[in-house]
């Protein structure tokens, strides 16, 4: 698959390897892959990330992924969806820091380094790597792009995708933003699932 990797894309998952590395994280997440999307410049994907405002709202998005490694990985809808059966994670939050520390519940801050010294990808980070040759498939490219990480990203659920939504970012905002009139490329409404 990574043979069809434009060079922009696997600058991208460079990146993210380098962005796990700069946090000690033990492995590359999912927020790794869009950390190193949000610092690449000059392309489809730069254009669209700034047209849709992150770049200016790049403290906003750290300090949204700060507080869901501080709720364990938990997404809204999870803390949502548990409030409604009156499980307060506020709290728990709390409590858990109370006892052991601020950041206990945060995860992926590991430390653990492999003897190879590379870090493995998360299964959530495989996934979004693997639906963009969906997205791009589902496009009628040839070739995976940065553009096909970014909307991969938005079309996984989980934290990054309820980050980037909460600022503007679903998939049809990027989609737009990326491709303009275009934006199903003529085959349809492809999502990655």
């Amino acid at each position: 698959m990574f043979e069809r990797f434009t060079r922009g894309a696997r600058a991208a998952v460079k990146g993210a390897v380098a962005q796990a590395e700069r946090a000690g994280a033990g492995s590359v997440t999912e927020e790794h892959l869009l950390l190193a999307l949000l610092e690449q410049e000059g392309g489809r994907t730069s254009f669209a990330v700034t047209a849709l405002g992150l770049h200016d709202r790049r403290a906003s998005l750290d300090a949204a992924f700060a507080e869901a490694r501080r709720r364990g990985g938990l997404t809204r809808a999870d803390t949502d969806a548990l409030a409604d059966i009156g499980i307060d994670i506020g709290a728990i939050v709390s409590r858990v820091e109370g006892a052991h520390g601020e950041g206990a519940l945060a995860a992926g801050r590991t430390g653990r380094r492999w003897w190879s010294g590379h870090r493995p990808f998360t299964p959530g980070a495989k996934t979004v790597l693997e639906n963009s040759l969906r997205v791009a498939l589902g496009r009628g490219d040839r070739f995976i792009g940065e553009e096909h990480l970014l909307l991969a990203l938005t079309a996984k659920p989980g934290v990054v995708a309820d980050v980037l939504a909460e600022h503007g970012a679903t998939y049809a905002t990027v989609q737009r933003a990326l491709y303009g009139s275009d934006a199903d490329g003529g085959q349809g409404h492809a999502k990655a699932g």
